[in-house]
């Protein structure tokens, strides 16, 4: 079985990614753990003016929060009553991070799926701070879902590499299981711009012909300040469904998240992120 981690904070984009995550994974067999991460710093005096003198705070609020689990497991219970699918409830008083690193651990996640508010309007951040730290501190695979993004067939991949790192079949294992399950046309997207060479593209080119037969490949090379809106505009020229990336030291996913380029510019994705990271060094 697949061992899937879902954290939430019972926000809308949380709950949507856990909805999404079903969906994916309809006719699979999985065991979803659905982490909440309580810290104390969120206690308010009101909340504590609250508990009862028979109980403490931190039973309270761990208990409310397994509640909340528990009713949304029930639910999804109650509309995929035939799928072969298994629920824990977790709720933990402990850093975010080290919480759903543990877990990773201790349950041999599979695969973390979390929601995320992508940019918007005026806004200058690509995800939520939580979501970052996930993707650049956690070890598995990591699928982000954007606010609001609903499931839909993944018929089309993009996978978008600047060709510093060089790939191995078993860490993109969560997209081939991807197109695997939709069928799914794979678009290779080689990126370069005057700082980033395509040095490995000949190497990467070859492993992906070999291990990805029907995938097929285009080229951005353009100046650092541009990258970011050509990739986001040939996802939307592509019709892309799942924008996929690999996380290492100098991949094109860690400048996305470098800070200054986060805060000059507002690149939104608006469709479903896959993060794998890279284990060799």
């Amino acid at each position: 079985m697949k061992n899937i981690l879902l954290p939430t904070d019972f926000s809308k984009n949380s709950l949507n990614a856990i909805h999404f995550a079903i969906d994916l994974l309809k006719g699979d067999a999985c065991k979803f753990y659905l982490l909440n991460v309580q810290k104390a710093s969120s206690f308010i005096s009101d909340d504590m003016m609250a508990v009862n003198s028979s109980a403490t705070i931190y039973k309270t609020i761990i208990n409310a929060a397994k509640k909340s689990i528990e009713n949304i497991i029930l639910n999804i219970e109650t509309n995929y009553p035939y799928e072969n699918f298994e629920f824990y409830s977790i709720v933990d008083y402990d850093n975010f991070i080290d919480a759903i690193n543990q877990i990773t651990i201790s349950k041999q996640i599979d695969l973390i799926i979390m929601g995320t508010k992508g940019a918007s309007g005026l806004a200058k951040t690509l995800f939520g701070s939580n979501t970052v730290r996930v993707i650049q501190r956690c070890t598995a695979p990591v699928l982000v879902i954007p606010d609001n993004c609903k499931h839909t067939d993944l018929n089309t991949i993009a996978f978008t590499t600047n060709n510093l790192p060089l790939f191995n079949l078993q860490e993109l294992e969560p997209l081939k299981e991807c197109m695997d399950k939709y069928h799914a046309k794979l678009k290779i997207l080689h990126v370069a711009d005057e700082h980033h060479l395509a040095q490995n593209q000949s190497r990467n080119k070859i492993f992906f012909e070999t291990h990805f037969t029907d995938a097929t490949h285009d080229f951005i090379d353009s100046n650092a300040q541009d990258i970011f809106y050509a990739v986001q505009h040939y996802l939307k020229n592509n019709d892309v469904k799942l924008l996929a990336m690999m996380s290492k030291k100098h991949s094109f996913i860690e400048r996305l998240f470098t800070r200054h380029l986060v805060e000059t510019f507002a690149f939104k994705i608006d469709i479903p992120f896959l993060v794998m990271h890279s284990q060799s060094i």
